[in-house]
């Protein structure tokens, strides 16, 4: 009698805690906090961490500052604890400091060209990039500045970079990593791409130079090499490493770890078949570390230096596991912090044994949260394609999945094309909220995404509308054959490159989807040509130009992979969303593709951001997004 009132207090006290349980929802992911890593201490005993949180009635951000012993401690709320960090800005013997800040180099504006005029607010150009990601070209440029500092006080400072219309940081997503002092202090090390006009938009050649201190004199670090060459980093023996790229055009090649030797620019993961994220050298100087895409996750790995071992490079995978290790925040005796996330998790703060590989959670932010919250089972599984190939896709399902039930499925198409579908968290794009709200999400890494060798990486240039698209009817046929899917309400959905991959399965699906949602998607190849900003990435991508009629790549992309020309046979619901402040995939992109939607009588909405650019950064306005999407996948699946 005592067991089965025993068992019968379990069972209830189970159901009282399934029913406290609930599924995410978009109001409840805008309120996790967001970790971001700032550092370990000058100690190399602790790390500190940044933690966002917002308000969505007061429309409020707040950030909170935390240091958190690495081995052993609780983390404890310290404003001022960012000051217990290395402060890398500052030169070693603490004489100068290096900043960046924009400068006027090019006259842009009319009342700067006309004096008279000084009530006008035209622009005027001459030459290409007038524009970039979300801004507008208005002539001045980021500059790098050493300042001389005397009792921690600025009292001097020098452009190194005078009259050029360069940047640094690389815009539009540089940061401090793209200038740092050199070891001894000598020297600044910075990024850019001296190039301008049309020949800056054309290519992705950024270079390292070095600023001597002492004579004024530039030096190009990486002469001769093509492509994109960042992130350089010194080791603490003085040697320079960075990342770099072999292909000019080519922004999405593959990323090797250089090793600046006395004698050569050696290359130490050219054999390896993958591309490098991120690197950091070990506090001994003897080896690297770093981060790459691997059959749908991001791992840590290290590679050994061969100048100092005599012997080739040697690559070890250190991580395992269904998740992302997204940054390296530094090296603490045998452990490596870092900043981890999965597709039911934040991005939290762990540490990785470097002989081991064992991850252990150190900031725990918001387990609390987690607690009340229905996970989502995340599959992995490997699809045979239409050309024999074995391609992995991920599959999430609804919380408190019943196999014996059918469920809605949704087709998620990446964007990139060239980036990674791996275990990231994202606060728009959230597989786990999706499948909170009861579809269950095939996401295939197609034709095109790193972590499955660079052959596979490299295949979809020039081929858009190709082997890439049978992949994704291949996954999402092949699911439909599962008992619980029901193949009667697929939808698809994506952005960027998934958005013009929803316009143009949206002309080839033959009836199998009920709905479509994309998002800032390419309608049109050759507005897109004539209005994007990057031309290097629609010249190597798509082939070229689309009056070069000689061109069969480029003719092909802009006839038979061009998403207008199959409009006519649309005939499925199907959602736009465009922010009218991307300069990528321009506003005309999604106003054309509702207003071929809205012509022909298509069920279809406009979703426009008109202050976003080719994301969705404001809170409230990406609260809109959330439920405008949901709102979409109920009326029409």
């Amino acid at each position: 009698m005592k067991k089965i009132t025993l068992s019968l207090s379990i069972l209830l006290f189970a159901g009282a805690l399934m029913a406290q349980m609930q599924n995410l929802t978009p109001e409840m992911l805008l309120q996790m906090g967001k970790v971001g890593a700032l550092g370990i201490t000058k100690d190399g005993k602790s790390v500190v961490y940044s933690v966002r949180t917002y308000n969505i009635a007061e429309d409020k951000k707040t950030t909170q500052v935390f240091i958190q012993p690495i081995i052993g401690g609780k983390a404890v709320e310290n404003p001022k604890a960012g000051d217990l960090i290395p402060n890398n800005r500052i030169s070693p013997d603490g004489a100068m400091s290096i900043s960046s800040r924009d400068v006027a180099v090019v006259k842009i504006f009319g009342k700067d060209v006309y004096s008279d005029l000084q009530k006008s607010d035209v622009m005027i150009y001459d030459d290409l990039n007038y524009r970039h990601w979300d801004t507008w070209e208005d002539g001045a440029f980021g500059h790098v500045f050493i300042n001389t500092l005397k009792d921690g006080e600025e009292v001097g400072t020098l452009d190194i970079m005078p009259n050029e219309p360069h940047d640094c940081p690389q815009k539009p997503s540089g940061g401090d990593e793209d200038f740092i002092w050199s070891q001894d202090g000598k020297q600044v090390i910075y990024v850019t791409k001296k190039k301008y006009g049309k020949a800056y938009a054309i290519s992705t050649n950024t270079d390292i130079y070095a600023y001597d201190i002492a004579t004024k004199l530039t030096t190009n670090m990486s002469e001769g090499m093509m492509g994109y060459d960042v992130n350089p980093a010194f080791s603490v023996t003085g040697k320079l490493a960075w990342l770099s790229m072999r292909r000019d055009g080519y922004e999405s090649d593959k990323n090797d770890i250089v090793i600046n030797e006395p004698t050569e620019k050696l290359n130490i993961t050219k054999d390896w078949d993958g591309t490098v994220n991120d690197f950091r050298w070990s506090n001994d100087g003897k080896m690297i570390y770093f981060l790459a895409p691997i059959d749908g996750t991001v791992q840590l790995f290290s590679v050994t230096d061969p100048a100092l071992t005599k012997k080739p490079a040697v690559i070890k995978q250190i991580t395992k596991g269904n998740f992302d290790i997204q940054t390296m925040v530094g090296q603490s005796g045998n452990k490596m912090v870092v900043t981890r996330t999965d597709w039911n998790h934040a991005a939290e703060i762990y540490t990785v044994d470097l002989l081991s590989g064992f991850v252990v959670q150190l900031s725990h932010v918001n387990d609390e949260k987690y607690q009340k919250i229905n996970m989502s089972k995340v599959e992995k599984r490997m699809v045979t394609t239409s050309d024999g190939q074995q391609m992995l896709e991920w599959v999430i399902y609804p919380p408190n999945f019943d196999a014996k039930k059918k469920y809605p499925t949704i087709l998620y198409c990446q964007g990139g094309p060239q980036s990674g579908l791996t275990q990231f968290y994202s606060y728009r794009w959230n597989f786990q909220l999706m499948a909170a709200n009861g579809y269950i999400i095939v996401a295939p890494n197609r034709r095109g995404m790193p972590g499955h060798g660079v052959k596979w990486n490299e295949q979809i240039s020039g081929d858009y509308g190709g082997q890439n698209m049978q992949d994704y009817l291949t996954a999402i046929d092949e699911f439909t054959k599962e008992p619980f899917c029901d193949k009667n309400r697929l939808g698809c959905i994506g952005a960027s490159y998934g958005g013009y991959s929803v316009y143009y399965l949206a002309g080839i699906h033959n009836k199998r989807f009920k709905t479509f949602i994309s998002h800032d998607g390419i309608f049109d190849w050759r507005a897109m040509y004539g209005t994007t900003e990057e031309m290097w990435f629609v010249n190597w991508d798509l082939g070229g130009n689309y009056w070069d009629k000689d061109n069969a790549v480029a003719q092909k992309t802009y006839n038979d992979f061009n998403p207008v020309n199959l409009v006519k046979k649309w005939d499925t619901p199907i959602l736009m969303i465009q922010g009218g402040q991307d300069y990528r995939v321009p506003i005309e992109q999604g106003l054309g593709a509702f207003q071929a939607a809205q012509l022909q009588g298509i069920k279809s909405k406009l979703l426009y951001f008109p202050n976003e650019n080719h994301w969705v950064l404001k809170d409230q306005n990406g609260l809109v997004w959330q439920r405008e999407f949901y709102k979409w996948l109920k009326e029409t699946l």
